[in-house]
């Protein structure tokens, strides 16, 4: 039997979208009040859904203890309070939410075994959300 869990995890961060390779004027067109030149804020919620076998021992997909101590290590000690654009994984790409997205989903595959990373969800507000599933 296959099940879902989603958990969810939080944590502030600032970022500035910004395309060296194109002018002030087209970067305003582009990215609105995004592109301010020190950058702004979001309290991003992060959601991981994570699917696999109800283990019969224990009734669960995955231990929670397990899951958690991997976001933490692997995802809020690297962007929580972080300005993105200073950050390896944004050196050559533009620190969007879709990009965020995208990243801590790679984070997940990579290194997390106990269980199928089957989608991440990050809500930057509350009208805008961003889900990726590989």
């Amino acid at each position: 039997m296959k099940a879902h869990l989603t958990r969810r995890y939080q944590f502030p961060a600032s970022h500035r979208l910004h395309r060296d390779e194109m002018s002030d004027a087209e970067n305003r067109d582009v990215y609105g009040k995004c592109n301010n030149p020190h950058g702004h804020g979001h309290n991003y919620a992060v959601e991981v859904t994570v699917s696999g076998q109800v283990d019969a021992k224990t009734g669960m997909v995955c231990n929670l203890a397990d899951l958690d101590q991997f976001a933490r290590v692997n995802v809020i000690d690297t962007f929580d309070h972080a300005n993105l654009n200073c950050l390896p994984a944004f050196a050559e790409k533009v620190p969007s939410t879709e990009n965020l997205c995208i990243e801590i989903y790679d984070i997940f595959k990579r290194g997390f075994t106990r269980a199928k990373v089957e989608k991440i969800r990050i809500e930057e507000t509350s009208k805008n959300s961003f889900e990726y599933s590989g």
